[in-house]
């Protein structure tokens, strides 16, 4: 075809080591920007997703979860498996009896579970956080560190920038601004 008018992608990259993958998801958007056709890309690597998209159709067992755009999908999720699908490290969800909620923060009436991204979560003190537990790894990435915290009932991930992070076996508190805060009903659907 000579002047198509869609181009369709079905997981080009994910035979390419990962330095290849970053060159070739740059190539496909200075191409995509050069000649403005409509491109449909399919991939299960969510970082192709959220760069190369201008709208993403979340897909599970061949439905519609949601459409939107990177960051409609990542700022306000639908659903529990959208919150979970979109971002790396996932979106931490526990349970809303597990948090102690801070004063005056209206929680949704239908609300069974909360949800917090993980670079959303940060090290508070004693008697000012949600959530309290122990640190049972730390990896460290370079640029950051993320952090797994194990809490009664479950873990948390959250990613730390700045400084040194806590050490394993180091018991922590942890919080998040309640505008960053997620709901989701008994049904996994997003309270607001």
């Amino acid at each position: 075809v000579g002047e198509p008018q869609v181009f369709l992608f079905d997981e080009p990259l994910s035979n390419l080591d990962a330095e290849l993958r970053v060159h070739m998801r740059s190539e496909i958007a200075s191409l995509h920007q050069r000649l403005g056709n409509t491109m449909i890309y399919v991939t299960h690597d969510q970082i192709e997703a959220m760069t190369l998209a201008d709208r993403i159709v979340v897909l599970r067992e061949g439905r519609v979860e949601q459409v939107g755009t990177p960051r409609e999908l990542y700022e306000t999720p639908a659903n529990l498996f959208v919150a979970q699908f979109i971002g790396s490290p996932k979106m931490n969800v526990m349970p809303c009896d597990l948090a102690r909620l801070p004063a005056g923060l209206a929680r949704p009436e239908a609300a069974r579970q909360i949800g917090v991204r993980p670079e959303d979560l940060v090290i508070g003190t004693a008697g000012d956080g949600m959530f309290d537990g122990i640190v049972t790894l730390a990896e460290y990435t370079g640029a950051s560190t993320l952090l797994t915290v194990t809490l009664p009932g479950g873990e948390a991930c959250l990613v730390i920038h700045e400084g040194e992070a806590p050490a394993k076996g180091t018991r922590v508190v942890l919080q998040a601004p309640a505008t960053k805060l997620h709901w989701f009903d008994q049904k996994g659907l997003a309270c607001r």
